[in-house]
């Protein structure tokens, strides 16, 4: 087992004051590695990065078929509960005849600061719709009934998770060992980072073939693509860099260090983990792999927030700065210097 590499360094009036660690793969239209850092074979938990592959049965099956992009978008997403996704999570559960109780992901406080606000301001506790995974509960619900499942869509024995298991090991490559329980308690199977990788690079591909499987996974990427501001919300990493790139490709972030890219137009897949599960050290990578590899203009400001971030103190003074470390970048990249 190849240990992880540097990949972040943080620098706080010119001392390297601390240094992020991670493994990442990109993966070619086979699914083998083309560049890889720490450990492909690493086993982890791809937490919300695996949505769009979670959603694969709800439109292979049919369950989506009047679905538009923006539902299937949402399906993929980890949203900030802004109205825009809020209000079409209520109306898919309307069209379905069903209601908030019907989730199983749990309440959360919404991360868009309007629609928190006017929560606090009405005294009103969040609802289960307001949970950055509703979207995908939205699908779930969908293909449970498509199925003809019980209420339960959650758990590990039920139809809708069985058909998701049997997709995710199809399209990783892999038989998962075992799983964990998400934060929105749905299963969460586990896979090598280059597994994860080997899955994006299918979904990169998908255009090419014409069996349903592949014409999900293309349609899924089609509407990630099409629809940025679903898939995240606005300020967010994942529709920054979407828009960024203009919109040629789907990126998706997941809870403690990891994050995948789609890349249909170079044919290729992208998975990273960080090892200590920090946001602003995941987001400083995906965008200097995005460099890397020629998607993301190194000058644009969403590739500046997120690979030299200011960092401020409560006055609002510029203390330090973040940055990709040279096993990613060489020093060109660097819009700081130390």
């Amino acid at each position: 087992m190849a240990n992880p590499v540097d990949m972040v360094e943080v620098w706080r009036g010119g001392l390297l004051e601390n240094i992020h660690q991670g493994h990442a793969v990109v993966c070619d239209d086979t699914g083998q590695i083309i560049e890889s850092w720490g450990d492909p074979d690493l086993l982890i938990y791809p937490r919300s990065s695996c949505k769009m592959l979670q959603a694969l049965p709800l439109v292979e099956s049919g369950a989506a078929d009047r679905l538009t992009d923006r539902h299937l978008a949402l399906a993929s997403s980890s949203h900030n509960a802004a109205a825009i996704h809020t209000d079409l999570v209520s109306d898919w559960l309307k069209d379905l005849g069903l209601s908030d109780s019907d989730f199983r992901c749990g309440p959360a406080m919404p991360m868009d600061q309007d629609a928190r606000y006017a929560l606090i301001r009405a005294h009103q506790e969040p609802c289960q719709i307001h949970n950055e995974c509703s979207g995908k509960h939205a699908g779930f619900l969908t293909l449970s009934q498509h199925l003809g499942g019980d209420a339960d869509y959650e758990l590990i024995d039920h139809p809708v998770q069985k058909v998701i298991k049997a997709a995710f090991e199809d399209v990783t490559g892999e038989t998962s060992p075992m799983y964990g329980i998400d934060g929105c308690s749905a299963p969460n199977h586990a896979c090598t980072l280059h597994g994860l990788g080997r899955a994006m690079s299918y979904y990169a591909t998908a255009h090419d073939r014409n069996d349903t499987r592949s014409k999900a996974a293309a349609r899924l990427t089609k509407a990630m693509i099409a629809c940025p501001e679903y898939v995240a919300g606005e300020g967010r990493t994942c529709t920054g860099l979407m828009r960024a790139t203009g919109n040629k490709i789907a990126i998706k972030t997941g809870a403690d260090g990891v994050f995948v890219a789609i890349v249909p137009e170079k044919r290729i897949g992208i998975a990273l983990k960080m090892m200590d599960g920090v946001n602003p050290a995941q987001n400083c990578v995906i965008a200097a792999l995005l460099v890397r590899l020629g998607l993301l203009d190194p000058k644009h400001p969403e590739a500046v927030l997120r690979m030299n971030p200011a960092i401020k103190n409560r006055r609002d003074f510029v203390t330090g700065y973040m940055r990709p470390t040279s096993t990613l970048l060489d020093a060109s990249y660097n819009l700081r210097s130390s």
